[in-house]
């Protein structure tokens, strides 16, 4: 019987982790390595050890009412894209409202987690923890890993021959903070990902020159959709999902790649994705564009060497007196506190887990890994599903099929990914399908039928209005009252 649950990390998903532990009457202790919580989105000036780190002017990607935590609404006043601080500050709220601060252990950092000898019988797990230099170790029944994957970036010199020669200076996009000490420098940002595209527009308005090197192009979406309106409102809807299932590739193709040109076409701007159908996840910037046509960022091609003081890209040209190079090349995923790495890399060192959560091959369901997926959809209603289904996993209120079938319905998406996104070992998940697949396992899928007969005006906005998070909150275990009322109104505080 799951009673006591280990929580790492008191970021978004620590604290969703925390509150579906409370909801269903388990002990939660969350453990969090800073004095506070937020996680990825608590902006300090310095990148601290262990903890991702983002710059000062880091706003979301998903608008409010796409991102907020499925029974809590961001006040109507906030406007629908927001700087990290405003973030901050919900996260704070959701924490005191729900009286979450009680269960959390500050600047308390997890070093060990290891099965119990009798794992295999009780499926407890061994919690080795560390606090003013004094090591506690503590036994769970089960444990959840919140702990993000924007801690340990990816810096792949090996790729980039001479760098060692290279007498400017360079380094990963999570030490950056600012733009001020580039003033009328020439700064090269390595990787077209959404902190490339944002630190290459930044660094425009005072650097005398911005390159910014694409190995394979990337689509590039505005915040700004039809009409002023919100991209994933209108684009993140259960009417395009079943669209886009139900026509032949070719033509889902085709009005994914017009969709993708309707402010611009990427081809002019040397953005052009390699391979143009892929549904990997687009870059969000609003001042791209515009930076390139002023001639203020220069989109280059891959580096394919360094010197001194110059770069040679792919294509033949030559860079002189490059000062800065920033490599925006993302991050690896690293559990340093796992004592036994094969749980969750069980495969060719490769994240594999059961819907994205679940270590497959443990003899008992005791960990949950929560936030390693990304979609075309916002991670605060993903990960705050993903806790729900994890938390009835563990008490046995949601059944597993055997092993076997596990590592199947894997393989049959890692196939779906390579089809999608051309490539089988990405994070990436279509968000809506992922939301559903999680939300029927455990009786929270809105019913269209059932809704359709009791409330025609509700079912309607489900069907072609935007996927928001109120919609798994409607019915089942877990229903939130104010979840239709939220639905119906969620276009007033988008124009509010």
């Amino acid at each position: 019987m799951v009673r006591r649950v280990a929580v790492v990390g008191a970021g978004v998903s620590g604290l969703a982790a925390t509150k579906c532990c409370l909801d269903e009457g388990l002990e939660p202790t969350c453990f969090e390595q800073s004095e506070d919580i937020g996680g990825l989105w608590r902006y300090t000036d310095q990148a601290e050890e262990g903890r991702a780190s983002i710059y000062r002017t880091v706003f979301t990607n998903s608008c409010k009412e796409m991102m907020c935590y499925s029974d809590f609404p961001f006040p109507d006043d906030h406007p629908n894209y927001m700087h990290n601080a405003r973030l901050q500050h919900y996260i704070c709220k959701y924490a005191e409202h729900f009286n979450l601060l009680r269960h959390i252990r500050f600047k308390t950092l997890v070093t060990k987690v290891k099965k119990r000898p009798d794992f295999s019988v009780t499926g407890q797990w061994e919690v080795v923890t560390q606090r003013d230099g004094k090591e506690e170790t503590a036994v769970f029944d089960a444990v959840m890993v919140c702990s993000g994957h924007h801690v340990y970036p990816n810096l792949p010199l090996a790729d980039f021959p001479g760098i060692e020669k290279f007498k400017g200076c360079y380094f990963h996009s999570r030490e950056y903070k600012e733009p001020e000490k580039f003033r009328g420098k020439k700064v090269l940002v390595i990787g077209l990902g959404n902190s490339g595209s944002d630190i290459a527009v930044e660094l425009s308005a005072l650097a005398s020159q911005v390159y910014l090197s694409s190995r394979s192009g990337s689509w590039v979406m505005s915040r700004v959709w039809d009409n002023g309106y919100p991209w994933d409102m209108l684009v993140v809807t259960r009417f395009r999902t079943w669209l886009g299932n139900i026509l032949p590739r070719a033509l889902s193709d085709w009005l994914y790649v017009r969709d993708m040109n309707r402010s611009f076409k990427h081809e002019n701007f040397g953005l052009m994705p390699l391979n143009r159908t892929s549904r990997k996840e687009p870059v969000f910037n609003d001042d791209l564009p515009s930076r390139i046509a002023c001639g203020v960022v220069v989109i280059k091609p891959n580096v394919k060497e360094f010197r001194e003081t110059s770069v040679l890209f792919q294509d033949g040209t030559v860079q002189d007196d490059v000062d800065a190079v920033v490599f925006a090349t993302g991050y690896s995923y690293a559990y340093p506190f796992m004592e036994d790495d094969s749980i969750i890399k069980s495969r060719d060192n490769q994240v594999t887990l059961y819907k994205g959560i679940l270590p497959p091959q443990l003899e008992k369901p005791t960990l949950a890994v929560i936030g390693l997926v990304q979609s075309l959809g916002p991670i605060i209603p993903t990960a705050d599903l993903q806790c729900r289904w994890a938390v009835k996993v563990f008490q046995g209120q949601c059944t597993l099929p055997p092993v076997s079938e596990r590592m199947d319905d894997i393989d049959e998406k890692m196939g779906k990914k390579l089809k999608w996104y051309g490539n089988s070992t990405t994070l990436q998940m279509d968000y809506i399908t992922y939301m559903d697949e999680l939300a029927s396992a455990i009786g929270v899928k809105p019913s269209m039928v059932k809704l359709l007969l009791t409330d025609p005006r509700l079912a309607l906005e489900v069907f072609f209005g935007p996927c928001s998070p109120y919609q798994f909150r409607l019915m089942g275990p877990g229903k939130w009252s104010g979840a239709r009322k939220a639905i119906l109104t969620q276009w007033d505080r988008t124009l509010r």
